[in-house]
């Protein structure tokens, strides 16, 4: 048996470009794109756009969802919300459980959502990160085990290193700069891990990487 996962890291965010932005925002935990933070999801669905995706997954993060969804566009692929590739819920960043855009907004802004999928883990505040690890690592498991095909994951810095930690044996280090790639491929029962956090399919390369 032979699958490919991909894994993302969303874009750039408005609130490291625009710090200001959190101090006035309704959800300062969710914050969206910068404009160079869509530019690079559209990067990054060319990038994506002759490899044989079948399903898309994202956290229900805006910044996620608007880069599943520029890749959504080019792949024309429905964006099914995973709770389970959530940011890390570390109290440090987050000074209570965040709020995350409403479904309303984003029915009508994001129409290639599918509101049939549900979430298959969620995740508890606060979370430590062991607790990321071991959900993030659980979700990507039961994702490859339902959806057999070819399939992309867009999350976080923290759930990019989760989510490939969860498929690929040990602990491999994983460069989750903004708008990286992974691909990890299973041959048999085994993955192995063919991309690193690339970034060749941008033209902005962040210079330090930044989880939050």
């Amino acid at each position: 048996m032979s699958q490919t996962v991909w894994i993302a890291r969303h874009g750039n965010r408005l609130d490291f470009v625009n710090p200001e932005w959190f101090s006035t925002a309704e959800r300062p935990y969710d914050p969206p794109l910068s404009a160079d933070g869509v530019l690079q999801g559209r990067e990054l669905g060319k990038r994506l756009q002759s490899e044989n995706i079948t399903h898309i997954f994202s956290s229900p993060f805006l910044r996620a969802i608007q880069t599943a969804n520029e890749v959504a566009e080019v792949l024309d692929l429905p964006i099914k919300i995973e709770a389970g590739l959530s940011e890390w819920l570390n109290c440090d960043w987050m000074g209570a459980m965040p709020a995350t855009c409403p479904r309303e907004i984003l029915q009508a802004e994001y129409p290639r959502i599918d509101w049939g999928y549900g979430s298959r883990i969620f995740p508890q505040y606060p979370e430590s990160e062991e607790m990321m690890l071991k959900r993030t690592g659980e979700t990507v498991k039961i994702l490859v085990k339902e959806f057999t095909e070819d399939i992309l994951l867009v999350g976080h810095g923290a759930s990019v290193v989760g989510t490939t930690r969860g498929l690929v044996l040990g602990t491999p280090i994983i460069n989750a700069s903004l708008c990286c790639l992974v691909k990890v491929v299973r041959n048999g029962n085994l993955w192995e891990m063919l991309l690193n956090g690339d970034t060749s399919h941008l033209t902005r390369v962040e210079n330090l990487v930044r989880f939050n």
